[in-house]
């Protein structure tokens, strides 16, 4: 149970809810801004609690946390110096990537730590988005071409392939008669090295993520998120998000997946280690290359580069009590975004070697659970335990900034979304009847819902 009130099978949110949703398309009305005078909540615009950082530019994805001891500066830099690293530079670094890859360092695809995009047009290459490949039927790598087709090679040679992305526009309108279109890509592979991929081969083209907060995601107690699963949907909200239980390689057990589109990662070691392997070509410890060869990211850089991703930290809220970002929250509530981008702050746990993580009340706007959003935006591909229609729900905190780093707005795990708003209108399966609603919403209400994503 999630602990929302409800009215005929639908969540409402107590005291700021002025109108119930009809089943019929209708207008529905405004919310009442005096009702909404005390909804700002104590502390919510420190969305990472105390670690969280006032910058509001283009470095706002990359900074130190606020409560980082002095002493332990030299250690954030030093591994943000291997996240920067490029790796096919052998005046940086003896060990270069390959022989295949994807990217030849971290900032490649997370650029300034922040969000990665599908190529502008057919002719540029993809750089910060990587395609992920099955077998036939979803189960198991490529036979030929492995987990992820690579599109450089060492030295300038040719990699594995390459892709172009078009897009088919169709158009909608919203009840309120202003019209939205949205675009369906069309993935097209070249140039294949080994053969085509095969009929029914599934594929899955994935942006990088934000790179920071991830320390704070992986202090949450695992309780805490379990309490909100609901696989079987026994409230009947329509919402059934359930966790992904994949291997911890180096625990050597199923533990509950945070990381990645789809929660196929377990921890920030595993994430990162498995990043260095499958996009760069590079092995460690934890994913090492032929027996008894020596780790080519030594022990010590995967520390300090661990040290560093940890802690990269979120950035605060901007105009979190202005009243349309207030009307917008509400909005957000009412309509059932909260059903899997839960508003309740959560209180992370003691994180050994790493105080600034410890109990921090933190607003990062996710359950880090599977859900379905249907057939629109599934890519076919089985990930542990999710299916090709399930996506892990992504954290919200610093989404309004994105522009503001990374130059664009391109949303969802492909970037397919040219803004939040068209973002919102893909979400399907389970997210259907809130997407219909918004659909329902008039303009201010909109404008309202937008302007406090914005403020995240």
């Amino acid at each position: 149970m999630r602990g929302r009130l409800f009215l005929p099978g639908i969540p409402i949110v107590a005291l700021v809810l002025t109108a119930v949703w009809a089943d019929t398309v209708r207008r529905p009305p405004l919310l009442e801004l005096g009702e909404l005078a005390s909804a700002a909540e104590p502390g919510e615009e420190l969305s990472g609690g105390a670690t969280t950082v006032v910058d509001a530019g283009r470095n706002s994805f990359g900074r130190s946390p606020m409560n980082l001891d002095r002493a332990r500066w030299p250690d954030f830099h030093h591994g943000k110096k291997v996240f920067a690293r490029d790796w096919s530079d052998p005046r940086k670094t003896p060990v270069p990537v390959g022989p295949l890859f994807s990217a030849a360092s971290c900032m490649t695809c997370h650029v300034k730590d922040g969000r990665g995009r599908p190529p502008a047009s057919p002719a540029e290459p993809p750089v910060s988005i990587v395609f992920q490949l099955s077998a036939s039927g979803g189960r198991g790598p490529h036979p030929s071409y492995g987990e992820q087709l690579d599109f450089h090679g060492v030295g300038g040679s040719a990699g594995e392939g390459s892709v172009t992305v078009d897009y088919d526009e169709r158009s909608d309108e919203f009840a309120s008669g202003e019209s939205f279109s949205l675009l369906q890509p069309r993935y097209t592979f070249k140039h294949l090295a080994r053969g085509p991929l095969g009929e029914g081969v599934p594929f899955s083209p994935r942006v990088a993520p934000v790179n920071f907060g991830l320390g704070l995601l992986e202090a949450i107690p695992e309780e805490a998120l379990l309490a909100l699963a609901d696989p079987d949907d026994r409230d009947q909200d329509g919402i059934s998000g359930r966790p992904n239980q994949v291997e911890d390689v180096a625990e050597r057990r199923t533990k509950l997946g945070r990381f990645g589109w789809k929660a196929n990662q377990p921890s920030v070691l595993q994430q990162s280690a498995h990043a260095l392997f499958a996009d760069m070509g590079l092995t460690t410890e934890l994913f090492p290359g032929q027996a008894g060869s020596a780790p080519e990211v030594t022990p010590e850089d995967l520390e300090r580069l661990l040290f560093y991703t940890r802690l990269v930290a979120v950035p605060r809220r901007r105009n979190w009590d202005a009243p349309p970002v207030l009307r917008g929250k509400a909005v957000f509530r009412a309509i059932g975004c909260s059903g899997c981008h839960v508003s309740t702050p959560f209180e992370t746990g003691d994180v050994p070697g790493f105080p600034e993580l410890s109990r921090q009340r933190i607003f990062p706007y996710t359950d880090l659970l599977l859900h379905d959003l249907g057939a629109g935006l599934a890519d076919g591909r089985p990930d542990g335990q999710a299916s090709g229609q399930e996506w892990r729900t992504p954290p919200l905190w610093g989404i309004g900034l994105v522009e503001a780093v990374n130059g664009h707005t391109r949303f969802l795990h492909d970037g397919r979304a040219r803004n939040l708003e068209e973002a919102i209108l893909w979400h399907g399966g389970e997210a259907a009847p809130t997407q219909e609603r918004y659909v329902r919403l008039p303009r201010e209400d909109r404008e309202a819902l937008l302007a406090f994503l914005n403020s995240l």
